[in-house]
């Protein structure tokens, strides 16, 4: 059972008390149990409605295309949540002897398309830990002109007599 006010590691689920803010095990930052909780209910219904394991009359769509370890990673990310996919080798992908390694295309029914992508956006945000990051400032714009700027990689406010962020050395000029 998830207690609400503990943290939960996302990947291996070890609960956490409250003041921890990163498992152990895998070095990930944790969740609160009410968002894991949240989380596992949303997964839970979305996973009720979708087919599984293929069928020769599917339509299929490439939702993806890298190398072949990089491909059942995400493969098995999917059928975790009861996508089907199969794998495919790209035809038009140099292959053997061609001085480069072949590519590989992950493939879904056409109607799971978008929950597939919602699945390998969300493990791209958790492996580049862009859910942590702040994007406040990101739309930010260094005017030359105006007395100060802020800077759009990291917040800091500075005078735009200089076109280095002092902070994070983001350049400007």
């Amino acid at each position: 059972m998830i207690e609400h006010d503990l943290k939960y590691c996302p990947k291996c689920r070890d609960e956490y008390r409250p003041e921890i803010e990163t498992c152990a095990t895998c070095a990930l930052p944790l969740i609160q149990g009410a968002d894991l909780a949240a989380m596992e209910n949303k997964q839970g219904d979305s996973c009720r409605v979708r087919k599984g394991a293929l069928t020769q009359d599917d339509q299929l769509v490439v939702i993806f295309q890298a190398s072949l370890p990089e491909i059942k990673h995400l493969k098995s990310l999917l059928e975790a949540e009861q996508i089907g996919t199969l794998i495919c080798k790209d035809s038009q992908a140099c292959g053997s002897g061609g001085g480069c390694a072949p590519k590989f295309q992950l493939q879904v029914r056409q109607e799971e398309e978008q929950d597939a992508l919602q699945v390998l956006a969300e493990e791209h945000r958790r492996v580049t830990v862009l859910a942590e990051h702040d994007v406040t400032h990101a739309e930010a714009v260094f005017n030359p002109e105006a007395e100060e700027a802020v800077c759009p990689a990291c917040g800091f406010a500075f005078a735009t007599t200089i076109t280095t962020c002092p902070d994070c050395g983001l350049c400007f000029g």
